[in-house]
């Protein structure tokens, strides 16, 4: 026990020190963002860690965003991906981009969800790789919650404001204001 104590006591200013860092490197990976997207993200956006970044990198970042660990960003041709204020990404949360996705005012995107505007073109004869993407825009509206572990969106979907998404929902329709939906594909209950 004498042991242990000691040790605690040898290790606290390294903790201390590790703690010192966690706000330089949330300022490092904000820098880092910030010039990966032209200068455009704002001060109050807090990143945990840098988002893989694929594509045209047409994004656009509100106030006081909160980036947890894990994300990529991934926007192609004239698809963008726009977020208001207050709005929260949770880790390993995965955004794909080919017509549009807008995150309004305080929506927050539970672990591992994604959300995708497109999908594969299936051509008869033709390799679904070299088919193409169609997409069609997504909207999150204001206070939105997307649950988390894995709740799929999909192209032309708008989920509407205070409106909940159970975990590993598949929304492949507009979901109301207010409701909760849940299942696959998410159904209101």
């Amino acid at each position: 026990m004498h042991l242990k104590k000691a040790l605690v006591t040898a290790l606290r200013p390294l903790a201390a020190f590790i703690d010192l860092l966690t706000p330089l490197r949330r300022l490092w990976a904000n820098a880092c963002l910030n010039s990966a997207l032209g200068g455009t993200v704002h001060p109050s956006v807090g990143v945990l860690n840098r988002p893989e970044l694929h594509g045209t990198r047409k994004i656009t970042l509100g106030k006081n965003l909160y980036l947890y660990r894990n994300l990529s960003l991934e926007n192609q041709g004239s698809g963008c991906i726009k977020t208001s204020i207050d709005v929260v990404l949770l880790r390993g949360v995965h955004l794909v981009a080919f017509a549009g996705i807008v995150l309004e005012d305080r929506v927050m995107i539970g672990e591992y969800s994604n959300i995708r505007d497109a999908n594969h073109r299936v051509i008869t004869g033709s390799s679904v790789h070299n088919s193409g993407y169609p997409g069609k825009p997504v909207t999150i509206r204001r206070n939105a919650w997307i649950g988390r572990w894995g709740v799929t969106t999909l192209g032309g979907v708008t989920i509407g404001e205070v409106a909940i998404i159970g975990a590993n929902a598949v929304v492949t329709k507009d979901i109301p204001a207010g409701a909760l939906a849940v299942d696959i594909p998410a159904k209101v209950i």
